[in-house]
């Protein structure tokens, strides 16, 4: 009987999913009612022009928000837990990740404004960027904490340099952390929704933007298949990170 809570939560959160998933390979239009096992969706779906677009857009914005994230958010981390003492830099360096989607996009989309910048890729690449920099540095920090100081101590002793001793010695002791930052960043930008929604052009929509659009007519089983894919894809994401930190765990 200890178990019924336990087990009732997780049906109650994966049984939309299921449906989701086996509704998908239905053979009729209806998404409630099944009708038999097809892959006309999914042929469907890779005929949209729009979701093609759109799942161009936000690779290009993932992937770019996701390099300068994980740059910026690495240096963030070293800089507060290694160089300063401040909480007001601490509480600002981790704002972003704490304030709404909606108050962060309608910020940024003020800002752009004022300093009369266009929307496009490059508005939702910088947005992506602020929120994904506080979440990479959340993660690195915290591998920080476990860091072996007297190593860097050691290495600076024998007459390395700084960016030596950074380059040769933090780096390869945050890999784990650094690489976990940037899959959560990657897989954030994917699935940011209200950001984009403020920061991008009409012409440049973002995949979440287009099944938004898409959504609101009611749900299609094209919806429920462009859903599947992304669920593998948040899996292999999922799966592909830890085997990778704990190789790079294990190297380091």
């Amino acid at each position: 009987m200890l178990y019924v809570p336990f087990w009732a939560t997780y049906v109650f959160l994966y049984t939309p999913i299921v449906v989701v998933v086996v509704m998908s390979f239905n053979a009729g239009k209806s998404p409630f009612v099944f009708e038999g096992v097809s892959l006309r969706w999914y042929a469907t779906l890779a005929r949209n022009a729009d979701i093609r677009e759109g799942l161009v857009n936000t690779l290009i914005v993932a992937a770019g928000s996701t390099a300068l994230a994980t740059v910026l958010g690495t240096l963030l981390a070293v800089g507060l837990a290694r160089y300063t003492r401040s909480r007001l830099l601490d509480a600002l360096g981790t704002l972003p990740a704490i304030l709404p989607d909606l108050v962060l996009g309608l910020g940024l989309l003020v800002l752009y404004a004022t300093v009369k910048m266009t929307l496009g890729l490059h508005s939702v690449l910088l947005a992506h960027t602020v929120f994904g920099m506080a979440f990479v540095s959340a993660v690195v920090r915290t591998r920080l904490v476990h860091a072996d100081t007297s190593l860097e101590e050691a290495s600076r002793d024998l007459g390395a340099r700084p960016l030596t001793t950074f380059a040769r010695v933090t780096l390869p002791q945050l890999a784990p952390g650094i690489l976990a930052g940037a899959l959560l960043a990657f897989t954030l930008s994917i699935d940011e929704f209200v950001i984009a929604f403020f920061t991008a052009a009409p012409t440049t929509p973002t995949l979440p933007i287009i099944i938004y659009s898409m959504v609101r007519f009611g749900v299609t089983p094209e919806v429920n298949a462009l859903a599947t894919i992304l669920l593998a894809v948040s899996f292999t994401v999922v799966i592909v990170a830890q085997r990778t930190t704990r190789l790079t765990e294990s190297l380091f």
